[in-house]
Protein backbone atom coordinates (compact mmCIF):
# COMPACT_ATOMS: atom_id res chain seq x y z
CA UNK A 1 0.00 0.00 0.00
CA UNK A 2 2.75 2.51 0.98
CA UNK A 3 4.73 1.96 -2.32
CA UNK A 4 1.51 2.94 -4.34
CA UNK A 5 1.13 5.60 -2.50
CA UNK A 6 4.34 6.80 -3.03
CA UNK A 7 3.98 6.39 -6.54
CA UNK A 8 0.96 8.29 -6.71
CA UNK A 9 2.98 10.95 -5.52
CA UNK A 10 5.53 10.58 -7.72
CA UNK A 11 3.16 11.17 -10.42
CA UNK A 12 1.60 14.24 -9.23
CA UNK A 13 5.15 16.03 -8.62
CA UNK A 14 6.31 15.16 -12.11
CA UNK A 15 3.29 16.42 -13.25
CA UNK A 16 3.37 19.57 -11.38
CA UNK A 17 7.21 20.52 -12.55
CA UNK A 18 5.57 19.41 -16.08
CA UNK A 19 2.66 22.16 -15.83
CA UNK A 20 5.32 25.07 -16.76
CA UNK A 21 5.96 23.87 -20.08
CA UNK A 22 2.21 23.30 -21.10
CA UNK A 23 -0.25 25.62 -22.70
CA UNK A 24 -3.68 25.86 -21.06
CA UNK A 25 -6.60 25.35 -23.17
CA UNK A 26 -8.01 28.61 -24.36
CA UNK A 27 -10.92 30.11 -26.26
CA UNK A 28 -8.68 32.56 -28.54
CA UNK A 29 -5.36 33.67 -28.89
CA UNK A 30 -3.44 36.87 -27.12
CA UNK A 31 -3.84 39.73 -28.74
CA UNK A 32 -0.21 39.99 -29.72
CA UNK A 33 -0.46 36.86 -31.35
CA UNK A 34 -3.90 37.88 -33.27
CA UNK A 35 -1.91 41.09 -34.32
CA UNK A 36 1.41 39.36 -35.25
CA UNK A 37 3.06 40.51 -38.23
CA UNK A 38 0.55 43.65 -38.81
CA UNK A 39 3.33 46.14 -38.93
CA UNK A 40 5.21 44.40 -41.69
CA UNK A 41 5.09 45.67 -45.57
CA UNK A 42 2.88 42.95 -47.05
CA UNK A 43 0.49 42.15 -43.98
CA UNK A 44 -3.02 41.31 -45.61
CA UNK A 45 -4.62 43.14 -42.91
CA UNK A 46 -4.77 46.62 -41.30
CA UNK A 47 -4.82 47.11 -37.62
CA UNK A 48 -6.77 50.35 -36.31
CA UNK A 49 -6.59 51.78 -33.16
CA UNK A 50 -10.60 52.60 -31.79
CA UNK A 51 -9.62 55.88 -29.88
CA UNK A 52 -10.92 60.18 -29.55
CA UNK A 53 -8.95 60.94 -32.41
CA UNK A 54 -9.95 57.86 -35.12
CA UNK A 55 -14.04 57.01 -34.10
CA UNK A 56 -15.51 60.16 -35.34
CA UNK A 57 -13.24 59.42 -38.78
CA UNK A 58 -14.22 55.71 -38.60
CA UNK A 59 -18.04 56.38 -38.68
CA UNK A 60 -17.45 57.94 -41.80
CA UNK A 61 -16.30 54.85 -43.61
CA UNK A 62 -18.23 53.03 -45.82
CA UNK A 63 -20.47 50.27 -44.62
CA UNK A 64 -20.51 46.81 -45.72
CA UNK A 65 -24.06 46.80 -45.73
CA UNK A 66 -26.35 43.20 -45.17
CA UNK A 67 -25.64 41.80 -48.86
CA UNK A 68 -29.40 41.60 -49.59
CA UNK A 69 -29.86 44.32 -52.31
CA UNK A 70 -31.94 46.43 -50.23
CA UNK A 71 -31.96 50.34 -51.45
CA UNK A 72 -32.46 52.48 -48.28
CA UNK A 73 -36.37 53.68 -48.18
CA UNK A 74 -39.02 55.86 -49.36
CA UNK A 75 -40.52 58.89 -47.42
CA UNK A 76 -44.30 59.51 -47.25
CA UNK A 77 -45.86 61.22 -50.37
CA UNK A 78 -49.36 62.49 -49.55
CA UNK A 79 -52.07 60.74 -52.03
CA UNK A 80 -55.76 61.58 -52.80
CA UNK A 81 -57.74 60.46 -50.12
CA UNK A 82 -60.04 59.11 -52.32
CA UNK A 83 -59.36 55.73 -54.35
CA UNK A 84 -58.60 56.25 -57.99
CA UNK A 85 -59.61 53.97 -61.13
CA UNK A 86 -56.62 52.53 -62.72
CA UNK A 87 -56.05 50.16 -65.82
CA UNK A 88 -57.36 46.40 -64.98
CA UNK A 89 -60.06 47.60 -61.96
CA UNK A 90 -63.90 46.91 -63.28
CA UNK A 91 -66.68 48.96 -62.71
CA UNK A 92 -70.86 48.77 -62.14
CA UNK A 93 -72.39 51.22 -64.64
CA UNK A 94 -76.49 51.92 -63.80
CA UNK A 95 -77.95 53.99 -65.98
CA UNK A 96 -81.43 55.75 -65.36
CA UNK A 97 -83.47 57.17 -68.84
CA UNK A 98 -85.84 59.59 -67.44
CA UNK A 99 -87.54 60.93 -70.71
CA UNK A 100 -90.27 59.29 -72.89
CA UNK A 101 -88.13 57.94 -75.36
CA UNK A 102 -85.53 55.40 -74.34
CA UNK A 103 -82.06 54.20 -76.47
CA UNK A 104 -80.34 52.13 -73.76
CA UNK A 105 -82.91 50.23 -71.62
CA UNK A 106 -85.74 47.66 -73.08
CA UNK A 107 -89.66 49.17 -73.55
CA UNK A 108 -91.07 49.45 -70.15
CA UNK A 109 -87.92 49.83 -68.21
CA UNK A 110 -86.15 52.71 -67.08
CA UNK A 111 -82.45 51.63 -66.48
CA UNK A 112 -79.86 49.46 -68.36
CA UNK A 113 -76.99 47.85 -66.03
CA UNK A 114 -73.67 47.29 -67.23
CA UNK A 115 -72.15 45.24 -64.83
CA UNK A 116 -68.08 44.20 -64.31
CA UNK A 117 -66.81 46.74 -67.33
CA UNK A 118 -63.15 46.08 -67.28
CA UNK A 119 -60.92 49.36 -67.26
CA UNK A 120 -58.73 48.43 -70.75
CA UNK A 121 -54.97 49.14 -70.29
CA UNK A 122 -55.48 52.59 -72.15
CA UNK A 123 -57.71 53.68 -69.14
CA UNK A 124 -61.08 53.96 -70.71
CA UNK A 125 -64.35 51.27 -70.79
CA UNK A 126 -66.84 50.83 -73.70
CA UNK A 127 -70.07 52.31 -73.64
CA UNK A 128 -72.78 51.58 -76.28
CA UNK A 129 -73.87 54.81 -78.51
CA UNK A 130 -70.53 56.87 -76.48
CA UNK A 131 -67.61 55.07 -77.94
CA UNK A 132 -65.23 55.08 -75.35
CA UNK A 133 -64.83 56.77 -72.15
CA UNK A 134 -61.52 57.60 -70.29
CA UNK A 135 -62.13 56.92 -66.89
CA UNK A 136 -58.27 56.05 -65.25
CA UNK A 137 -56.81 58.48 -62.80
CA UNK A 138 -60.33 59.18 -61.81
CA UNK A 139 -62.44 58.28 -58.81
CA UNK A 140 -65.53 57.11 -59.14
CA UNK A 141 -67.01 60.47 -58.34
CA UNK A 142 -65.00 61.98 -61.59
CA UNK A 143 -66.03 59.02 -63.51
CA UNK A 144 -69.33 59.57 -63.22
CA UNK A 145 -69.32 62.82 -64.64
CA UNK A 146 -67.12 61.90 -67.40
CA UNK A 147 -69.69 59.45 -68.43
CA UNK A 148 -72.47 61.50 -67.94
CA UNK A 149 -70.93 64.26 -70.18
CA UNK A 150 -70.64 61.86 -72.80
CA UNK A 151 -74.00 60.84 -72.97
CA UNK A 152 -75.56 64.01 -72.91
CA UNK A 153 -75.62 64.75 -76.55
CA UNK A 154 -77.02 61.01 -77.14
CA UNK A 155 -79.29 60.49 -74.00
CA UNK A 156 -79.93 64.29 -72.26
CA UNK A 157 -82.08 63.03 -69.42
CA UNK A 158 -80.02 60.21 -68.73
CA UNK A 159 -78.43 59.60 -65.18
CA UNK A 160 -75.00 57.77 -64.19
CA UNK A 161 -74.17 55.50 -61.06
CA UNK A 162 -70.87 53.74 -61.10
CA UNK A 163 -69.57 51.49 -58.88
CA UNK A 164 -65.82 50.55 -58.52
CA UNK A 165 -64.50 47.22 -57.93
CA UNK A 166 -60.07 47.50 -57.65
CA UNK A 167 -57.96 45.44 -59.78
CA UNK A 168 -54.15 43.78 -59.35
CA UNK A 169 -53.59 47.83 -59.80
CA UNK A 170 -55.25 48.85 -57.28
CA UNK A 171 -54.58 45.93 -54.60
CA UNK A 172 -50.95 45.54 -52.71
CA UNK A 173 -49.81 42.31 -51.03
CA UNK A 174 -48.88 41.84 -47.46
CA UNK A 175 -46.70 38.59 -48.25
CA UNK A 176 -45.69 37.40 -44.87
CA UNK A 177 -44.47 38.25 -41.13
CA UNK A 178 -48.17 38.95 -40.11
CA UNK A 179 -50.91 36.94 -38.67
CA UNK A 180 -53.21 37.60 -41.19
CA UNK A 181 -51.05 38.05 -44.81
CA UNK A 182 -52.91 38.53 -48.08
CA UNK A 183 -54.12 40.68 -51.03
CA UNK A 184 -55.79 43.49 -49.64
CA UNK A 185 -57.55 46.17 -52.15
CA UNK A 186 -56.35 50.04 -51.50
CA UNK A 187 -59.32 52.18 -49.96
CA UNK A 188 -58.05 54.98 -50.93
CA UNK A 189 -54.28 56.35 -52.98
CA UNK A 190 -53.57 57.44 -49.15
CA UNK A 191 -53.05 54.17 -47.67
CA UNK A 192 -49.90 53.29 -46.49
CA UNK A 193 -47.38 50.31 -45.05
CA UNK A 194 -48.13 50.96 -41.58
CA UNK A 195 -51.87 51.11 -42.41
CA UNK A 196 -51.13 47.50 -44.52
CA UNK A 197 -49.46 45.97 -41.37
CA UNK A 198 -52.28 46.96 -39.14
CA UNK A 199 -55.08 45.33 -41.40
CA UNK A 200 -52.95 42.00 -41.27
CA UNK A 201 -52.66 41.85 -37.48
CA UNK A 202 -49.94 44.13 -36.74
CA UNK A 203 -46.28 42.47 -36.20
CA UNK A 204 -45.78 39.48 -33.45
CA UNK A 205 -43.79 40.69 -30.69
CA UNK A 206 -41.94 37.87 -30.15
CA UNK A 207 -39.97 38.98 -33.55
CA UNK A 208 -36.06 40.12 -32.89
CA UNK A 209 -36.17 43.40 -34.29
CA UNK A 210 -38.85 43.08 -37.12
CA UNK A 211 -37.65 45.15 -40.45
CA UNK A 212 -40.69 45.80 -42.86
CA UNK A 213 -39.58 45.28 -46.89
CA UNK A 214 -41.35 47.28 -49.51
CA UNK A 215 -40.99 45.28 -53.29
CA UNK A 216 -41.81 48.34 -55.83
CA UNK A 217 -40.64 47.98 -59.60
CA UNK A 218 -38.09 45.39 -59.27
CA UNK A 219 -36.34 47.45 -56.48
CA UNK A 220 -36.39 46.01 -52.66
CA UNK A 221 -36.26 48.81 -50.00
CA UNK A 222 -35.97 48.52 -46.32
CA UNK A 223 -36.40 50.00 -42.74
CA UNK A 224 -36.84 48.84 -39.20
CA UNK A 225 -40.51 48.30 -37.92
CA UNK A 226 -39.17 50.38 -34.80
CA UNK A 227 -37.84 53.04 -36.79
CA UNK A 228 -40.86 53.40 -39.17
CA UNK A 229 -43.41 53.87 -36.03
CA UNK A 230 -40.85 56.14 -34.58
CA UNK A 231 -40.82 58.54 -38.09
CA UNK A 232 -44.34 59.50 -39.47
CA UNK A 233 -42.42 61.08 -43.00
CA UNK A 234 -41.18 57.29 -43.22
CA UNK A 235 -44.81 55.91 -43.71
CA UNK A 236 -44.56 55.01 -47.42
CA UNK A 237 -47.99 55.75 -49.75
CA UNK A 238 -48.43 52.47 -51.49
CA UNK A 239 -49.09 51.93 -55.31
CA UNK A 240 -50.83 48.96 -56.81
CA UNK A 241 -48.73 46.08 -56.84
CA UNK A 242 -46.42 46.84 -54.16
CA UNK A 243 -45.57 43.81 -52.68
CA UNK A 244 -44.64 44.64 -47.98
CA UNK A 245 -43.65 41.67 -45.75
CA UNK A 246 -42.18 41.79 -41.96
CA UNK A 247 -39.22 39.80 -40.94
CA UNK A 248 -36.54 39.21 -38.37
CA UNK A 249 -33.47 41.07 -38.46
CA UNK A 250 -31.00 38.84 -40.07
CA UNK A 251 -27.74 40.47 -38.92
CA UNK A 252 -25.49 39.50 -36.68
CA UNK A 253 -21.94 39.66 -35.48
CA UNK A 254 -19.79 36.63 -33.72
CA UNK A 255 -18.37 36.64 -30.20
CA UNK A 256 -15.11 34.63 -30.05
CA UNK A 257 -12.47 34.57 -27.40
CA UNK A 258 -12.58 35.51 -23.61
CA UNK A 259 -16.35 36.72 -23.44
CA UNK A 260 -19.50 35.25 -21.47
CA UNK A 261 -20.37 33.49 -24.58
CA UNK A 262 -18.82 31.97 -28.05
CA UNK A 263 -21.91 32.03 -30.80
CA UNK A 264 -23.34 34.13 -33.50
CA UNK A 265 -25.63 36.94 -31.61
CA UNK A 266 -28.34 38.74 -33.72
CA UNK A 267 -28.99 42.40 -34.05
CA UNK A 268 -32.16 43.41 -31.12
CA UNK A 269 -32.16 47.33 -32.48
CA UNK A 270 -31.04 49.00 -35.34
CA UNK A 271 -27.48 50.23 -33.99
CA UNK A 272 -25.08 48.31 -32.33
CA UNK A 273 -21.88 49.73 -30.46
CA UNK A 274 -18.82 47.67 -29.46
CA UNK A 275 -19.88 48.17 -25.64
CA UNK A 276 -23.33 47.57 -26.32
CA UNK A 277 -22.08 43.68 -28.71
CA UNK A 278 -19.75 42.98 -25.28
CA UNK A 279 -22.33 43.17 -23.18
CA UNK A 280 -24.62 41.13 -25.49
CA UNK A 281 -22.22 38.60 -25.68
CA UNK A 282 -21.96 38.00 -21.81
CA UNK A 283 -19.61 40.73 -20.83
CA UNK A 284 -15.32 40.04 -20.53
CA UNK A 285 -14.53 37.24 -18.79
CA UNK A 286 -13.07 38.03 -15.21
CA UNK A 287 -10.09 35.71 -14.88
CA UNK A 288 -9.53 34.89 -18.97
CA UNK A 289 -10.16 38.35 -20.34
CA UNK A 290 -7.22 40.52 -21.71
CA UNK A 291 -9.51 44.14 -21.16
CA UNK A 292 -6.67 45.84 -23.78
CA UNK A 293 -7.28 43.38 -26.15
CA UNK A 294 -10.82 43.73 -27.45
CA UNK A 295 -10.80 43.10 -31.30
CA UNK A 296 -13.01 43.64 -34.01
CA UNK A 297 -12.52 41.88 -37.54
CA UNK A 298 -13.92 43.08 -40.37
CA UNK A 299 -13.88 42.03 -44.23
CA UNK A 300 -14.63 44.82 -46.77
CA UNK A 301 -15.60 44.88 -50.00
CA UNK A 302 -13.26 45.69 -52.53
CA UNK A 303 -14.79 48.64 -53.63
CA UNK A 304 -14.56 49.97 -50.19
CA UNK A 305 -11.04 50.86 -50.50
CA UNK A 306 -9.97 54.36 -50.06
CA UNK A 307 -6.26 55.41 -50.44
CA UNK A 308 -6.37 58.86 -48.61
CA UNK A 309 -7.84 57.42 -45.40
CA UNK A 310 -11.72 57.61 -46.09
CA UNK A 311 -12.08 54.67 -45.84
CA UNK A 312 -10.27 51.26 -45.00
CA UNK A 313 -7.21 50.51 -46.65
CA UNK A 314 -7.33 47.35 -47.02
CA UNK A 315 -10.27 44.39 -47.25
CA UNK A 316 -9.69 42.61 -43.70
CA UNK A 317 -9.12 45.56 -40.86
CA UNK A 318 -8.60 44.87 -37.18
CA UNK A 319 -10.64 47.67 -34.92
CA UNK A 320 -8.37 47.51 -31.73
CA UNK A 321 -10.09 48.61 -28.33
CA UNK A 322 -8.38 49.40 -24.71
CA UNK A 323 -11.00 49.37 -22.18
CA UNK A 324 -8.71 49.85 -19.60
CA UNK A 325 -8.41 53.41 -19.86
CA UNK A 326 -11.66 55.71 -20.13
CA UNK A 327 -10.60 56.98 -23.82
CA UNK A 328 -11.07 53.80 -24.94
CA UNK A 329 -14.94 52.90 -23.23
CA UNK A 330 -15.86 56.06 -24.18
CA UNK A 331 -14.95 55.18 -28.26
CA UNK A 332 -16.19 51.89 -27.30
CA UNK A 333 -19.41 53.49 -27.12
CA UNK A 334 -19.35 55.66 -30.26
CA UNK A 335 -17.61 52.81 -32.07
CA UNK A 336 -20.44 50.51 -34.68
CA UNK A 337 -20.59 47.00 -34.96
CA UNK A 338 -21.31 46.15 -38.65
CA UNK A 339 -22.69 42.60 -39.71
CA UNK A 340 -20.84 39.89 -39.74
CA UNK A 341 -18.26 41.15 -37.84
CA UNK A 342 -16.19 39.03 -35.94
CA UNK A 343 -15.59 40.33 -32.28
CA UNK A 344 -12.99 38.86 -30.18
CA UNK A 345 -11.99 39.23 -27.00
CA UNK A 346 -8.03 38.34 -26.75
CA UNK A 347 -6.92 35.93 -23.80
CA UNK A 348 -5.06 37.19 -21.16
CA UNK A 349 -1.51 36.35 -20.15
CA UNK A 350 -2.41 36.58 -16.80
CA UNK A 351 -5.40 34.10 -17.37
CA UNK A 352 -3.42 31.55 -19.02
CA UNK A 353 -0.62 31.72 -15.81
CA UNK A 354 -3.97 31.67 -13.42
CA UNK A 355 -4.79 28.59 -15.30
CA UNK A 356 -2.01 26.95 -15.41
CA UNK A 357 -1.80 27.31 -11.51
CA UNK A 358 -5.23 26.11 -11.22
CA UNK A 359 -4.37 22.89 -12.63
CA UNK A 360 -1.52 22.20 -10.72
CA UNK A 361 -3.49 22.73 -7.47
CA UNK A 362 -5.88 20.26 -8.72
CA UNK A 363 -2.95 17.60 -9.31
CA UNK A 364 -1.62 18.55 -5.82
CA UNK A 365 -5.16 18.18 -4.47
CA UNK A 366 -5.26 14.56 -6.16
CA UNK A 367 -1.73 13.67 -4.25
CA UNK A 368 -2.98 14.93 -1.22
CA UNK A 369 -6.26 12.94 -1.25
CA UNK A 370 -4.53 9.47 -2.50
CA UNK A 371 -2.28 10.15 0.36
CA UNK A 372 -5.20 10.46 2.87
CA UNK A 373 -6.93 7.35 1.54
CA UNK A 374 -3.53 5.29 1.89
CA UNK A 375 -2.99 6.10 5.63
Amino acid sequence: MRSTTVLKLALAATLVFALPGCNAPRGAGKASEILKGADQEDADFQVVQVSRETVARLGDWPGIGSGSGISGWISRQRGPAGNLIAAGDKIDLTIWETGDVTLLSAPGQKLVALPGLTVSPDGSVYLPYADKVYIANMTADQAREAVQKKLDPIIPSAQVLIAHQPGRKSTVDLVSGVPRPGAFPMPDRDFTVLGLIAQGGGIPHDMDNPQVRLMRDGKLYGISADRLMKEPALDTTLRGGDKVWVEADERYFIALGASGRESQVRFSQDRITALEALSMSGGLNDIRADAKGVLILRNYPASALKADGSGPGKQRVIFAIDLTSADGLFSAGQFQVQNKDVVVVAESPIGSAASVLGLAAAVLGIGRTAQAISE
